[in-house]
């Protein structure tokens, strides 16, 4: 007797997923835009910057992702940035390159999704964030890994954010799925990624490494389907689970 697969794909959150979590100064990751855009007034553009991310950011976790995310447009329209200036542009190059070295990808990403793919599962992603899609595949693409995404949201383009059940419908109309139960979603966030997932139906994995700061957690109670130490270990569990384990 066959037994039936009960995993049809899998999403993966981005940032502290993916992509290990670094712990950073998010004022200083401001700086090198302000110091482009205006050096002389730098430190306060920075600090203005960063306030209207986070103003963004607090109402997205006060609506339960309701809101949304948002995205730079409006970071930059809130903290008076004019986006047609020469130096705009200039200082957002200046901003992505700041972040490089903090964007590369978990090493066991690529093994881990070519064989999850191989065993007939899909793979999307699913990651709350303002940066625009292009920057994330460009960041996928240096790192060899955007060939095996079938399906990626990216809240910056959405009305919705995690933890709200849309931002998940959406991750499995883009990898093509419609039934949650057939859905593992794989996060560092056990409000945004695993309280969300199961809400919606999904199973939800644990990645529990991520040192997130203590205003952007919001209390839940909640227990993940399984809780994995590194990136590799998603396959086991999700080939246990397909086995009827």
């Amino acid at each position: 007797m066959t037994t039936r697969r009960s995993v049809d794909a899998v999403l993966f959150d981005w940032g502290g997923t993916l992509t290990p979590w670094h712990s950073l100064d998010l004022v200083a990751q401001w700086y090198p835009y302000a110091q482009v855009y205006d050096p002389v007034h730098a430190a306060g553009l920075a600090q203005r910057l960063f306030d209207a991310e986070e103003s963004i950011w607090r109402r997205q976790r006060e609506s339960g992702g309701a809101e949304g995310t948002g995205n730079l447009a409006r970071v930059f329209e809130i903290a008076g940035v004019d986006v047609g200036s020469w130096q705009h542009a200039e200082a957002m190059s200046a901003y992505l390159e700041a972040w490089d070295p903090h964007t590369y990808t978990d090493p066991d990403v690529v093994p881990l999704l070519e064989a999850l793919r191989a065993d007939g599962i899909k793979v999307g992603v699913l990651s709350n964030t303002m940066w625009p899609r292009e920057h994330h595949e460009a960041v996928f693409a240096r790192d060899g890994v955007l060939h095996l995404i079938d399906g990626a949201v990216y809240t910056s383009e959405t009305a919705a954010g995690k933890p709200h059940a849309a931002a998940f419908r959406a991750a499995m109309t883009a990898v093509g799925v419609d039934d949650p139960a057939r859905v593992v979603f794989v996060g560092d966030r056990p409000w945004d990624d695993v309280h969300g997932a199961q809400l919606v139906g999904m199973r939800a994995i644990l990645v529990p490494h991520s040192e997130i700061p203590e205003h952007q957690q919001v209390p839940v109670d909640v227990v993940p389907d399984a809780v994995v130490q590194r990136l590799g270990e998603v396959l086991d569990v999700v080939r246990r689970w397909n086995s009827g384990d």
